[in-house]
């Protein structure tokens, strides 16, 4: 639990989060027709950087970036760049309120893999929780209906498993490095990486004067709904921002219809309802157990 309580700060934090995360999708679909994931990539990295070093600079954080931990960052990079690079690919597959609605699993790949990479014991309602997020993501994905599992959904899905990979790696980097050196190797790596993959032909298109804005989109609302999620968790608990990030899934499939004249799919609200119910159910149940372990650790030794 954070020390400072303020929900409707943290609401108001999540508003920002919400319309970030929503407006680097509008943009991604944008111009997904002239720049291919890479050279997004490239540029968002390029914009994030200026972004890290420039207000680092201001406030004095500069001296918090080393090379300590580096392998750690280079893991956690490795994971997020292919989990962006699929989540953009994605875009221009499937809808995106069924994009934002894969996306919300990633949590529950974490909680999978969390016993095995962190450590973290394996609980039945831990067990109940990704039970429900697997089902929630069958009723998304619907693979066995009559399209199938189509490449988009298996993108989709792949991103969320990138994202799950970025959570993992990103908990353990908490421990040990500062916010600030996390962001600056975040740009970093994923500039060279951008580099490296949108280069492999030869050829690295710059963005027209028609693409610039929606590039300077992604890569000021990209760490800025970062910045916002990180901010709202540090004002209230995750059980009470969560169920505010959940309403990126509705917004977004208004945006979809709007903009794309995209269909708003019943079922894909409500497996994302379901995906949503099992991570609150896995953060309600981790608070209670941290609130219990906190006063079991204030109470006197009787053996003193």
């Amino acid at each position: 639990m954070p020390q400072t309580h303020r929900p409707l700060a943290a609401a108001l934090w999540m508003s920002g989060a919400i319309i970030g995360f929503s407006s680097m999708a509008v943009a991604g679909r944008e111009i997904g027709h002239d720049l291919d994931t890479f050279e997004i990539m490239l540029y968002r990295s390029a914009i994030g950087l200026l972004i890290v070093l420039s207000v680092s600079g201001f406030v004095g954080t500069l001296g918090q970036i080393s090379t300590r931990h580096f392998g750690l960052h280079a893991l956690r990079n490795l994971a997020h760049f292919a989990g962006q690079n699929l989540w953009l690919f994605a875009l221009s597959l499937i809808p995106l309120a069924q994009l934002f609605a894969l996306e919300f699993s990633y949590p529950i790949m974490v909680a999978l893999a969390a016993p095995l990479f962190l450590g973290e014991r394996m609980t039945p309602m831990r067990a109940l929780a990704i039970g429900l997020g697997f089902a929630g993501i069958l009723i998304v994905a619907r693979p066995f209906g009559g399209t199938g599992l189509s490449l988009g959904i298996l993108t989709a899905l792949l991103s969320a498993l990138g994202f799950a990979g970025t959570a993992i790696f990103t908990k353990r980097l908490t421990r040990v490095a500062s916010i600030t050196c996390i962001l600056f190797w975040l740009a970093v790596i994923q500039l060279f990486l951008g580099l490296a993959c949108a280069g492999y032909d030869g050829v690295i298109r710059l963005p027209g004067l028609a693409n610039l804005p929606w590039v300077i989109v992604i890569g000021i609302a990209g760490l800025g709904a970062h910045y916002c999620l990180t901010t709202a968790l540090s004002l209230a608990p995750a059980s009470i921002v969560t169920p505010i990030d959940f309403l990126r899934l509705p917004l977004i499939g208004v945006v979809g219809m709007l903009l794309y004249g995209e269909n708003l799919d019943l079922w894909v609200f409500v497996g994302g309802a379901i995906i949503f119910s099992a991570n609150w159910l896995n953060i309600l149940t981790e608070s209670r157990q941290r609130k219990v372990a906190a006063t079991a650790a204030l109470q006197p030794d009787p053996t003193s």
